[in-house]
């Protein structure tokens, strides 16, 4: 009888743990996106990709990032930017790219692989005319 107690007892304790790592995370239906992201593509922005780099540029300086280089790839302008000393003696960050990217067809800009903070001072300064 002392036998089946702790055979149940364990039987118990085990039940939990088998039933661990089997929620249905991957089973949702990802077509209407998260949030604010339902039905909204990247941003454009009618301007001429010189004034996108020019204002781009000048966010992440003002940011105290160093703008390291811009390279032309076909349509797109790769940014590449890290962030500054800030005078703390821990050296300059890793490179970091931001792809400005001009769509022929609409004669507009869209930013790609950008931080959103960043993102948003670049939509302020695009938008005063």
């Amino acid at each position: 009888m002392k036998l089946g107690t702790v055979i149940a007892a364990l039987a118990l304790l085990v039940a939990p743990l088998a039933a661990q790592g089997k929620g249905h995370e991957g089973d949702h239906d990802n077509s209407q996106g998260r949030g604010g992201e339902r039905g909204h593509g990247p941003k454009r922005y009618a301007v001429a990709p010189d004034r996108a780099v020019v204002v781009t540029r000048e966010v992440l300086v003002k940011r105290g990032y160093e703008v390291v280089r811009v390279e032309t790839v076909g349509n797109d302008q790769v940014v590449w930017y890290r962030a500054g000393n800030r005078g703390r003696g821990r050296g300059k960050g890793p490179p970091v790219k931001m792809v400005i990217r001009r769509d022929p067809v609409a004669n507009k800009v869209v930013f790609l692989e950008t931080p959103s903070p960043i993102l948003v001072d670049i939509d302020v300064r695009l938008r005063v005319p």
